[in-house]
């Protein structure tokens, strides 16, 4: 994850130096980064399903878990 974070500030840096600055270079930025930072909060979160802010029950697992047990 640092490596990919590191990556992606230099590509938006480099972009950030070599456009003019006017609205729409800005606001594609912007769009750009909330993008890949939504991205990289769903990777986070997709890591751990039984905790953090998106989570699925682990209901189905104990009820298969326990059908394999008898």
């Amino acid at each position: 994850m640092a490596v990919l974070t590191f990556w992606l500030a230099m590509i938006f840096m480099s972009f950030a130096i070599f456009a003019p600055a006017n609205t729409t270079v800005i606001a594609t930025l912007l769009i750009c980064a909330l993008s890949i930072s939504g991205a990289m909060f769903l990777i986070l979160e997709l890591d751990t399903p039984f905790a953090g802010l998106i989570r699925i029950s682990s209901a189905p697992l104990r009820d298969a878990l326990a059908l394999l047990g008898q």
